[in-house]
């Protein structure tokens, strides 16, 4: 099987202010294009060739396992967002963030300054377990929550390629504006999807 770079469900300057078009070429055309390209390159007659992504990241170690990551990382992240942000936390999922953090603007203070103090490149996220409770977890480099069995509902990039081009060192102004451009529809689908099984 080869992995494929998917199109993204808006166009390059649909983000913009919060991401410029810029970014989103290099970041998404040429840093996410290159982790899948190298990642087929790396699985070719392996036994990962034919693997989902989820379970390459839940087995693989390496340049297997950071390549793989690193393209589903990007991927999901680039589909959390639309044009001008869209709905809020709203029905079970904001229960839940509620119960796990106090209430959705705690949520939202907790998560940028667990971004802002990942020491160099890595993700922050959302996550659920299976049970529907939150967790916000910390990840250097390629981490994902899914190594710890936890099932991702939200993550913001904290390497610095995707901001650097429009906020320079600037991250946690980075982080504050990506709530913009979140699309809760997809976040509040993903956390259904957790209760659903």
């Amino acid at each position: 099987m080869e992995y494929k770079l998917p199109d993204l469900p808006y166009e390059e300057n649909a983000l913009e202010p919060v991401i410029s078009a810029q970014t989103v070429s290099f970041h998404y055309g040429k840093h996410t294009r290159g982790y899948i390209e190298t990642l087929n390159r790396l699985v070719a007659d392996t036994e990962f060739s034919d693997m989902p992504l989820e379970r390459i990241i839940s087995s693989a170690d390496g340049a297997i396992y950071n390549n793989a990551a690193q393209a589903w990382n990007h991927v999901f992240y680039f589909e959390q967002f639309c044009k001008g942000g869209n709905g809020d936390i709203d029905g079970k999922l904001k229960t839940a963030v509620e119960k796990a953090f106090g209430s959705t603007i705690a949520f939202k203070d907790m998560f940028v300054a667990a971004g802002n103090s990942i020491f160099g490149s890595g993700w922050v996220w959302l996550a659920s377990d299976k049970a529907g409770n939150l967790h916000i977890e910390k990840c250097g480099n390629a981490g994902n929550p899914v190594v710890k069995g936890l099932l991702p509902l939200l993550a913001f990039d904290v390497w610095e390629h995707a901001y650097y081009i429009d906020y320079r060192n600037r991250r946690a102004e980075h982080l504050n504006a990506l709530w913009e451009i979140v699309d809760w529809r997809v976040i509040n689908n993903r956390h259904d999807k957790v209760l659903n099984g």
